[in-house]
């Protein structure tokens, strides 16, 4: 429950926007977003905040490098409107996202330690077979690859539908072939759908290993990625402290 704001000290739009290097129009624009309680008014129709006003937006700002700012609203709109109880499940939910993304850069680095050099693409059985059967320029054939995946045939047609694999043609038979990238991606994607992961969420896993010119230079991109994941953690311990004494002052 809200203590009686008129028993605070009055503060000025410029006071709180000074503190955090903000415009008194973006202070103005948080309260209509309703990440600020309601302002009072002057007999002259002038916004006046209190201490309050300030523990919110401190908040607010707090909550945001590790919630996001459309997360870091939503919860604060509850605090606000005394719906606690929705606020700490929005919470609950950004940790749960956190915790999946951390499962998720897990995968990936498991995954890409199962890929072996000994086998990588362009090398071995399969590119002799299909060198065998009249390709000019290398690869190897739907066949070969999903043996030495242990999968069908079907399911590498239905991720390239996905586009986990993108074999090109070959030019004299029509049938497709897969070059190094592609059994690169098979591989990676073979190893994440056996982590139980979904088409739809190893895409996107793909498409960094493409970006990144391979699995190599993604060790880079892997560490930054963990690297956000450990800021994000810490930022949200940050938030919650400050939240905290925001619905201390609340009470």
């Amino acid at each position: 429950m809200l203590r009686n704001p008129q028993t605070r000290e009055r503060l000025r739009p410029v006071d709180l926007a000074r503190e955090h290097g903000l415009s008194t129009q973006a202070v103005r624009n948080y309260e209509e977003a309703g990440i600020l309680p309601a302002a009072g008014r002057t007999a002259h129709g002038y916004r006046t905040y209190t201490s309050l006003h300030a523990g919110a937006l401190r908040a607010f700002l707090a909550l945001v490098p590790g919630h996001g700012h459309r997360t870091a609203t939503s919860i604060m709109r509850a605090v606000n409107e005394d719906a606690v109880d929705e606020a700490f499940r929005i919470i609950d939910e950004s940790h749960a996202q956190l915790l999946d993304d951390r499962r998720t850069l897990r995968a990936v680095e498991t995954a890409l330690r199962d890929l072996a050099p000994a086998a990588a693409p362009g090398h071995g059985a399969e590119t002799g077979a299909v060198a065998a059967s009249g390709t000019e320029w290398g690869g190897t054939f739907i066949g070969p690859l999903a043996r030495g995946l242990g999968v069908r045939p079907a399911t590498l047609r239905k991720w390239e539908r996905a586009g986990l694999v993108r074999p090109r043609r070959d030019p004299v038979t029509g049938y497709r072939v897969y070059d190094a990238a592609d059994v690169r991606d098979a591989r990676l994607a073979h190893q994440l759908r056996r982590g139980g992961y979904l088409l739809e969420q190893i895409a996107p896993l793909i498409e960094q290993v493409r970006a990144a010119g391979g699995l190599e230079p993604l060790q880079t991109t892997l560490r930054d990625w963990h690297d956000r994941l450990s800021a994000r953690g810490r930022a949200m311990l940050t938030g919650a402290a400050a939240l905290d004494a925001y619905l201390s002052e609340r009470v």
